[in-house]
């Protein structure tokens, strides 16, 4: 058995096929990728932050997160295989807050929404998908769903851009759709709305990859097993011990300088 049996970093070629399998895994049918610029996003604010922003002369944006992505998939009418794709954006919006122009900043902390739909092709499946149930459950059936395909949302962190203070009546009205209690508890309670003379506007860069996949049964070469060669060490309980084992940081003192090489500067990278 050990001469059929291959490590997953040794050399694979064609020569070593040893039959075709049949596999269950997800193909992607279609993707598109996007960037978005988002300005002047309104910002939600809780109590403590909105008392800080109504008594604040101007705002610093620090840094923006995904809470999470609210996703939902429906079927285009008369486009047999086509799907709407939506998605709602939550972000986590950290920002400084000057009482006035000498004093030390307030953190502040926001929730800005953001939604879009992509349309994409994920063919059509016609057919029940039915999974057996655990050996050990009391309920035989199996579980059943529908053979739609799966929307898979890539977002790669936000780029900060700017935020600043405007006055009620010029923004445009806050996202009226509920916000899920996951993302109130990360805030610490509910959000306060249309009850102040000032909102807090921010701008955001955003990078996200919207993919359809389905699962289908595909045909590919195997090449027998694979095991790892590297063994598995297990931790110290000595904290000086596992500290000895880290190399010293050396370029974390002494930046490397930027290569040239091929006529490319500091600018290319």
């Amino acid at each position: 058995m050990s001469e059929n049996i291959i490590g997953c970093d040794d050399d694979i070629r064609s020569d070593k096929i040893k039959e075709a399998v049949c596999i269950n895994a997800p193909r992607i049918y279609d993707s598109c990728s996007d960037k978005d610029c988002l300005e002047d996003l309104p910002v939600m604010l809780t109590k403590p932050g909105r008392c800080l922003i109504d008594k604040a002369a101007s705002v610093r944006l620090n840094g923006v997160s995904v809470c999470n992505v609210a996703v939902s998939l429906q079927p285009v009418p008369f486009h047999n295989g086509f799907y709407a794709v939506d998605m709602t954006f939550y972000f986590d919006v950290c920002m400084d807050a000057f009482m006035s122009p000498n004093a030390l900043p307030m953190p502040v902390k926001g929730l800005a929404v953001f939604s879009k739909r992509a349309v994409l092709f994920g063919s059509e499946g016609k057919v029940k998908v039915y999974t057996s149930a655990c050996p050990d459950s009391q309920d035989a059936l199996g579980t059943m769903s529908m053979n739609c395909p799966r929307a898979v949302v890539q977002v790669a962190e936000p780029v900060a851009l700017s935020a600043r203070l405007a006055e009620s009546g010029r923004v445009a009205s806050l996202p009226c759709a509920r916000i899920p209690e996951s993302i109130m508890q990360r805030f610490g309670g509910d959000f306060v709305r249309g009850e102040s003379d000032k909102e807090v506007l921010v701008s955001i860069g955003l990078f996200t990859i919207v993919q359809l996949e389905r699962n289908v049964q595909m045909m590919i070469p195997s090449y027998d097993f694979c095991l790892p060669k590297k063994e598995c060490v297990s931790s110290s309980e000595d904290p000086c011990e596992l500290f000895g084992s880290i190399s010293f940081p050396t370029d974390e003192f002494f930046p490397k300088d930027c290569p040239s090489e091929g006529g490319c500067g500091c600018g290319c990278r």
